[in-house]
């Protein structure tokens, strides 16, 4: 593991609460090397050896944030993830030996929400993870609010049958309440804001991933897939060779 001084210091991460992260690697010079670097930035590290080990930490301890390997004894990052989504939307980051588009494609469809690809440096896994951070505290600001308009229905975007709450970060399909991640809600967030506008998949990256940097836009397209299964296939259509909109009726 490479170490980028630019990430910032131990300081930044540290506070009354430290941020628990869950590391499950099977390697252990890998995991302990992950581990020692987090610790470093001032995150709380649990760990595990392998799936089903990786499964009882996450079911007996809080965890803000989850690190899967994909290539796990037991039960794989993969068949982790899967479980975890059953139950959780904690945010989730997958590491894989390769940069393998089947390995990022199953990790992305699974419900993980970014992935690095080891040997992983320190400085952009630390990025990575204040991304997915910023996004499960995400909280947009209200507008209905700030102009001084009182009432909640100010907040309350509605598009045929789905309607987005941006004050109550909840999201309803024909009544019922749809469970979204945090990138998930975010994603829709962007869309909602813009109805009708084509939003390319460079400025989702910016937006809701928090790249400063070009990243890999299979994040973006499989994020889109879980969406739509959620809220309704025909709700975000694709514009080709430009991106994605939000269908207003």
């Amino acid at each position: 593991m490479t170490s980028n001084a630019q990430v910032g210091s131990v300081s930044e991460a540290r506070g009354p609460a430290p941020v628990s992260v869950l590391v499950v690697e099977d390697d252990a010079t890998i995991r302990r090397a992950v581990q020692l670097a987090l610790e470093r930035y001032g995150y709380r590290v649990a760990v595990a050896a392998d799936g089903l080990s990786g499964l009882e930490a996450f079911r007996a301890g809080a965890h803000d944030l989850l690190i899967l390997d994909v290539m796990l004894p037991e039960l794989d990052g993969i068949g982790l993830c899967h479980r975890i989504r059953e139950v959780s939307p904690v945010p989730v980051l997958m590491m894989s030996a390769r940069g393998d588009a089947l390995d990022v494609v199953a990790g992305l469809e699974a419900g993980a929400d970014d992935y690095v690809i080891k040997p992983v440096d320190t400085g952009v896994m630390v990025a990575r993870i204040r991304a997915l951070l910023r996004r499960a505290t995400f909280r947009p600001e209200a507008e209905g609010t700030a102009a001084g308009k009182p009432g909640r229905a100010d907040h309350i975007l509605v598009f045929g049958d789905l309607s987005v709450d941006t004050l109550g970060m909840e999201v309803r399909r024909a009544g019922e309440t749809v469970s979204l991640t945090p990138t998930e809600l975010r994603l829709l967030l962007e869309f909602a804001a813009a109805p009708g506008s084509v939003l390319d998949r460079r400025r989702l990256l910016r937006d809701v991933w928090d790249y400063g940097w070009e990243g890999d836009t299979r994040v973006v397209d499989l994020c889109v897939l879980r969406l739509r299964k959620k809220i309704g296939s025909g709700r975000i259509e694709t514009v080709r060779g430009f991106g994605y909109k939000l269908v207003r009726g």
